[in-house]
């Protein structure tokens, strides 16, 4: 196994993913390697100076770095030395079987779409994020920024997408799926939701129990929640600051400290042809390490060829 890890990617970087993927590396067998695409020599730097073993990662050397800023299309196709379009080249020949970044979240999806690109009867990827639940656990909701714009019959490929990942990854045996809405009756909602609910009503792939809204996505009432990728991100970035908001008022709840995306890593692209992760910019070791980790489960679960066989 071979996690390729952008090392370049995020605000701070290189120094934080390289000790993120040091932490990972105590988590791996001797089996699984960890390639670390950037600048080479920045790379062995950083991990001799963390007093580790050079010859326990890989390297590719990926001096160029694509900015938080720059186009995306364009900086993958005119950056072909940076660490984002590298990691691309590499899992599209197959030279690593997953690849992770903190970097330009619009470079990932376009390095997706045209590397290693969707899977056959995919309309549109879809970005997906942890929902932590009150009682225990935690349910899916996507898309949370790949497709600000949505047709209606690309949400029931959401609740497939969702349902496989919450199945095959962490174990939710028949996840349900409700729709984002602004209450409950099927008549309710905009142009999008009122022309998907149907569509969703009659896939008999997935569990669909009906509009679910905003007061209920942290209950048990759906384990994949999906939604248009403009509402999922306004939605991902209000509950990330739940956890910030608790610190800066100085008290400490389990549930809110759910929230904290570190525990998590990053939010798979599902519905691509290998397993891609995108980590949060802010991206600490710790946020790192899980991003590893969970390029690990997704490698193992074998869940591209699930999603493959699903969508055939």
């Amino acid at each position: 196994m071979k996690i390729g890890l952008d090392i370049l990617g995020g605000d701070f970087a290189p120094k934080a993913t390289v000790e993120g993927a040091i932490l990972a590396s105590k988590l791996l067998s001797g089996d699984q390697k960890i390639v670390l695409i950037g600048d080479q020599d920045i790379a062995k730097q950083h991990v001799e100076q963390a007093g580790e073993d050079p010859a326990f990662f890989e390297y590719v050397h990926a001096p160029d770095n694509i900015g938080m800023g720059e186009h995306p299309t364009k900086a993958i196709a005119q950056k072909p030395d940076s660490s984002i379009s590298r990691g691309f080249q590499l899992l599209k020949e197959g030279a690593i079987d997953s690849f992770a970044s903190a970097g330009n979240t619009g470079a990932m999806l376009v390095g997706s779409v045209f590397s290693v690109k969707t899977i056959p009867g995919v309309i549109r990827p879809a970005i997906a994020t942890n929902v932590p639940k009150i009682k225990s656990g935690f349910g899916i909701l996507l898309d949370v920024g790949a497709n600000a714009d949505c047709k209606p019959e690309m949400l029931p490929q959401f609740g497939l997408l969702g349902s496989l990942f919450a199945e095959h990854i962490y174990g939710i045996q028949a996840p349900t799926v409700g729709l984002l809405n602004i209450g409950e009756e099927e008549e309710k909602g905009n142009m999008l939701t009122l022309a998907a609910h149907p569509l969703l009503k009659e896939n008999d792939r997935i569990r669909f129990i009906g509009n679910i809204e905003g007061r209920e996505l942290f209950d048990d009432k759906a384990d994949v929640i999906v939604c248009d990728g403009f509402v999922g991100n306004v939605v991902l970035k209000l509950a990330e600051s739940f956890y910030v908001l608790t610190r800066k008022k100085g008290f400490s709840d389990a549930f809110f400290d759910r929230f904290n995306y570190e525990q998590y890593g990053g939010s798979p692209i599902l519905g691509v042809n290998a397993p891609v992760i995108i980590g949060h910019g802010i991206s600490s070791p710790e946020a790192i390490k899980n991003m590893i980790l969970l390029s690990k489960s997704m490698i193992e679960s074998n869940i591209i060829e699930k999603i493959k066989s699903a969508f055939n």
